[in-house]
C-alpha cells in the first residue's frame, strides 16, 4: 500500500501550498490597500492631492516634496547605494515635517505601514520641510 497522499493528478501538498500562497496574497493586498490609504490621507494632510498617492513616480516625486521642500530629491534613488541613504533621510525628514522625534523617524524605516497609518490617521499636523 502506498503512504503517499496523492489523489489523481494533484497532490495534497499542492493544494496546502496554493492555499498557504492565497491567503498570503490576500494579507499582502490587504496591507498595500492601507499603506495606500494612510499614504493618501498623509497627502491630503500636507496639502497635495490625494489620488498622488496611486501614481508611481508621482508619489515619491511628492513624498520628496513633502519632507525635503524640493521634490526633486527622488532622483537620487535611482542611484545605486545613495538610495539607502537618502530613503533613511527621508524618513527622518517625514517624521520631522510631521512634528515628530527621531524615534518615530526609525518606526517608519522599520514598521512603514504601522507609522504611515498613524500618520496619516493620527493627530499629527504637518509642519513643513524642517
Amino acid at each position: 500500500m502506498d503512504t503517499d497522499l496523492y489523489y489523481g493528478t494533484y497532490d495534497v501538498r499542492d493544494a496546502m501550498a496554493l492555499a498557504f500562497f492565497g491567503v498570503y496574497f490576500i494579507i499582502a493586498m490587504a496591507i498595500a490597500v492601507l499603506v495606500i490609504v494612510a499614504t493618501w490621507k498623509l497627502f491630503v494632510k500636507a496639502g497635495k492631492p490625494g489620488w498622488a498617492s496611486i501614481v508611481p513616480f508621482y508619489s515619491t516625486y511628492c513624498l520628496f516634496q513633502i519632507s525635503f521642500g524640493n521634490g526633486w530629491f527622488f532622483l537620487l534613488s535611482f542611484v545605486p547605494c545613495v538610495n539607502v541613504v537618502i530613503f533613511f533621510m527621508l524618513y527622518f525628514k517625514l517624521a520631522k515635517a510631521f512634528g515628530q522625534g527621531g524615534a518615530f523617524a526609525i518606526g517608519l524605516i522599520f514598521l512603514n505601514p504601522i507609522f504611515m497609518l498613524i500618520l496619516g490617521f493620527g493627530d499629527s499636523e504637518y509642519i513643513g520641510p524642517v
